[in-house]
């Protein structure tokens, strides 16, 4: 069970294009046990109709402030105690700027003063729009009040331009709340236990060229990564994620340095982690890289090949050493004694926690789903905790869980 399956979900939207993805988040939540009901600003109605809501969602739209049909005529109270959680999307800077100055004109923004149920918005809008100096303060102002923030993501807009302003997909944003599932209570979703901690965390796989157009490379997909990064930051760490080449976008509010070798994600770790209060390294590091890196490609031939292979540095041992104060984790990827090297992996390069894993045989790799044994330094004995499987956006809040009460 989800922490999405009966929980009640009011929907808002507010004017934007991307109100019609919102039919998609509509479904897809329902289809994941919530109860929903849709709350539309006249703007949204230009946009996308009430109905195509109501049918989706099985419950009458509601856009007005005065509701003759509601109790005591006030339908901003009823659906504000109604809520366990609001997730407006889109959010548009005009909604935005307005519950940020209190405003209560209409249903949606009177219902975000009149409820104590987590807010949560995927902010929509013009590249430039965002980027303004008055909208960025408003989202830091919502976010200091406890209101979360997904997105916007980064890419090609309707209006034919291209940057950060698009509304974050249906299943990204639905993956947020399934991602929440530990936590009983909706109303502990403002909770930030790592406010004011700042976490490097490597991601991806490294590629180690052999010639201009080959090179060596791993499996890793990069998705447990940077599912832990965005787990932390909606858990309020700063977040610095230093990644290899992967198929991913940046999470939200995350600062991302793209590397492509474990020679630079090596030096651009060090030169980070003055800065961290917490490392995890996620990354699948390549332990090897040719010798020597041909200047040319390498021309096809009837001769084997022999690639002579140098060791790469230990980002890892190189932190964890250089940086004691650090609360290091590690991730060990193993295909047979799992637990046992594990441990001889952990003392050997004074971490303070690592996450276990299986790979092989179709496990870890390339997949949405992982299962994790977690091993915590504490005093002479060790702490061990099994994570059975399950999507990777899960698994990686309960790991940080872990962390923020162990760091």
């Amino acid at each position: 069970m989800s922490f999405i399956t009966n929980k009640q979900i009011l929907i808002g939207i507010s004017g934007g294009i991307a109100a019609y993805k919102t039919a998609e988040l509509a479904r897809q939540l329902i289809k994941n046990g919530a109860d929903v009901r849709v709350c539309m600003t006249k703007a949204a109605c230009e946009f996308i109709t009430p109905l195509t809501l109501q049918a989706l969602s099985g419950n009458p739209v509601h856009t007005d402030l005065l509701d003759v049909d509601a109790e005591a005529g006030m339908g901003h109270i009823e659906l504000a105690r109604w809520a366990d959680l609001i997730m407006i999307a889109p959010a548009s800077a005009d909604f935005m700027a307005r519950i940020t100055h209190g405003h209560a004109n209409d249903l949606l923004s009177t219902i975000c003063l009149a409820t104590d149920a987590p807010i949560h918005l995927a902010p929509a809008m013009n590249r430039l729009m965002w980027a303004n100096a008055a909208t960025q303060h408003n989202a830091q102002t919502l976010q200091s009040r406890g209101i979360t923030l997904h997105g916007p993501a980064e890419g090609e807009q309707a209006c034919g331009e291209t940057g950060a302003g698009r509304m974050l997909e249906p299943q990204q944003l639905t993956d947020v709340l399934l991602s929440l599932e530990n936590i009983e209570d909706p109303k502990d979703l403002t909770e930030k236990p790592l406010a004011g901690k700042t976490v490097l965390l490597t991601a991806g796989p490294t590629r180690e060229a052999i010639d201009p157009v080959r090179y060596i490379t791993n499996r890793s997909s990069g998705k447990m990564g940077y599912a832990i990064a965005s787990a932390a930051q909606n858990m309020g760490a700063k977040v610095i994620l230093v990644s290899g080449p992967v198929a991913l976008e940046a999470p939200n509010g995350v600062e991302r340095h793209l590397v492509e070798s474990a020679k630079e994600m090596h030096a651009k770790t060090l030169s980070l982690a003055d800065k961290a209060d917490i490392f995890i390294a996620t990354a699948a590091v390549a332990d090897y890289s040719p010798a020597n890196i041909a200047d040319q490609k390498i021309k096809k031939s009837e001769d084997d090949l022999s690639l002579k292979l140098a060791y790469n540095p230990d980002i890892l041992f190189d932190v964890s050493h250089q940086f004691p104060n650090l609360f290091s984790v590690g991730f060990a990827a193993e295909t047979e004694h799992l637990v046992e090297h594990a441990k001889a992996k952990m003392q050997r390069k004074k971490l303070d926690m690592i996450v276990a894993n299986h790979v092989g045989a179709n496990k870890a790799f390339d997949k949405d789903t992982n299962q994790v044994e977690i091993i915590v330094k504490d005093g002479d004995h060790d702490k061990q905790i099994s994570i059975p499987e399950m999507d990777k956006s899960e698994l990686a809040f309960k790991i940080m869980n872990v962390i923020a009460e162990n760091a």
